[in-house]
């Protein structure tokens, strides 16, 4: 549950090169892992979302697992509904199944990205969501077009750290200043040469097309929904095209949505800037803290990104040593829940004597390597779908002008010297998402944490501001999102989403 636009801010580096051959077959319907659809997608009119097919596809569910409650099924939406000879692309859904005698309808649940599957979050539902919210709703969860289980699913190169890893963010040569410029410009060559016609048609807007086709599939003139980090962007922008749908709508950790890429990336990295002053602050106060450095734990950090920047650490056998924009990447990780902050200390404490190997385990689990070496998550996904969401194309001389402003704002978590071009070299835009309003869509539920470094509470405000009717919930606490269940964050989404007219909160409304 991640807004990963961090890598732009911090790493400045999320690059990876599309290999495989991932394009589009015209009328290709290809999901082999659940059940299949019957009937064409649901068509929409591109320039206002609004539902054209008085006929939409039926959905047939496989049982999955022993539970009884848990079923698959797929979903086949075209590519462009403009030009039906693009083909389609097959979502892959899940739904976790209600009480019957309780059941109010379906919730569509977003885990956040972009990128990441969401169909795991009804698999494992009774993990995520209070009994309240299994017991009333059908938990569906799917892979966006693009990503999981979804086909054709953007993908890359299985050599990710030649582009994620070893490249220096502070460089001093001529021939290191190039190197970033080269991959960028290799990725989006090989993106766009390997995808195609599926590469332009990944965005948030036709995700939140797709969240249209699904709710029509499944029978109900109104729906719930739930998302998180991403998933609140996705769920405004659902919102949005589609009002008259929206039964209720809850963005948890939710991000400025009408933020440029630079105004973005800025509130990104002073939110995990400060996420880490809180950090090294507590250390500092804590003697068992294993990066405690007798009480200057910001100082011991200091000279120890300094010391890897001259020096990359050793790490494990087959990896690249540790470099500073993967050390920053491993404290980003932490950063994202005050539970993994002692395995940073360790990591920290470890690499202070020279072993890399800790901060490696948090950079790993940033992008989602395994233990076996396998990277489940196509990890250049979320950069396909950011630049197809954003109609900002900066040049290399732009983008390595902003790094002052980064470094200005965060200058631990975002030393680079050297620009991202994140979207630099990728084709234009052909549908830059949409400006976000929430019209007509009623109450919607927008929480925030004080304390949240992904999607730091001014861009959750912003977000609350953008739509027509916000209801802004504040809880006090450190971590990226808010809802937990059996909490005041978590009583205040479920009775929103069992009534959302009788239990809209009020906007402001605390959690402490």
């Amino acid at each position: 549950m991640r807004a990963h636009l961090l890598a732009v801010a911090v790493a400045a580096m999320l690059l990876a090169a599309c290999t495989g051959d991932s394009q589009v077959t015209p009328g290709s319907s290809s999901q082999q892992t659940s059940g299949s659809t019957s009937g064409p997608g649901t068509s929409t009119d591109t320039s206002t979302g609004s539902t054209t097919d008085p006929a939409p596809a039926t959905l047939e569910w496989t049982d999955f697992g022993d539970s009884g409650r848990v079923q698959t099924s797929s979903l086949a939406v075209p590519v462009d509904p403009d030009d039906p000879s693009k083909g389609t692309f097959d979502l892959y859904i899940a739904r976790h199944l209600a009480d019957p005698d309780q059941r109010i309808g379906s919730l569509l649940v977003n885990p956040g990205g972009p990128g990441f599957g969401g169909s795991d979050f009804a698999v494992y539902a009774t993990q995520i969501y209070s009994e309240t919210l299994t017991d009333r709703f059908d938990i569906v969860g799917w892979d966006p077009r693009g990503t999981g289980l979804s086909t054709p699913a953007i993908d890359c190169i299985d050599d990710y750290d030649r582009f994620y890893a070893g490249i220096d963010i502070t460089p001093d040569t001529p021939d290191e200043r190039q190197e970033p410029i080269d991959l960028a410009k290799e990725f989006a060559g090989e993106c766009a040469a390997n995808n195609g016609v599926a590469l332009a048609h990944v965005g948030t807007n036709a995700s939140a097309r797709d969240m249209d086709a699904i709710r029509a599939a499944l029978g109900e003139d109104t729906i719930s929904y739930f998302g998180f980090s991403y998933g609140s962007e996705l769920g405004a922008t659902w919102a949005t095209l589609f009002p008259d749908t929206v039964r209720a709508a809850v963005l948890d950790g939710a991000a400025d949505p009408n933020a440029g890429q630079l105004e973005a990336g800025l509130q990104q990295a002073k939110g995990f800037e400060r996420a880490l002053q809180t950090f090294l602050d507590l250390c500092s106060d804590d003697s068992s803290c294993d990066f405690h450095s007798d009480g200057d734990a910001a100082t011991a950090f200091d000279d120890l990104m300094a010391s890897i920047d001259e020096q990359a650490l050793p790490t494990s056998d087959g990896r690249p040593d540790l470099d500073r924009a993967m050390a920053i990447t491993a404290v980003a990780q932490a950063m994202y829940s005050p539970s993994r902050w002692p395995e940073l200390e360790q990591g920290l404490a470890d690499a202070r004597d020279g072993d890399g190997r800790g901060l490696l385990e948090l950079y790993d689990s940033y992008y989602g390597r395994e233990q076996d070496g396998t990277w489940p998550n196509p990890l250049e996904a979320f950069q396909v779908i950011s630049c197809a969401d954003d109609p900002e194309r900066p040049t290399v001389a732009e983008d390595d002008a902003a790094t002052a402003q980064y470094r200005e704002v965060a200058p631990r978590m975002a030393p680079a010297t050297v620009g991202a071009y994140f979207c630099t070299f990728f084709p234009e835009s052909v549908d830059p998402r949409v400006t976000i309003t929430g019209k007509g869509a009623g109450p919607i539920l927008v929480m925030g944490t004080t304390g949240d470094p992904a999607t730091p509470i001014e861009s959750t405000r912003d977000m609350d501001a953008a739509l027509e009717d916000g209801r802004l919930v504040i809880v006090s606490a450190e971590g990226h999102t808010g809802y937990a269940p059996d909490s005041c964050s978590g009583d205040v989404i479920d009775r929103y989403l069992v009534d959302p007219v009788a239990n809209a909160p009020a906007d402001g409304t605390e959690c402490n």
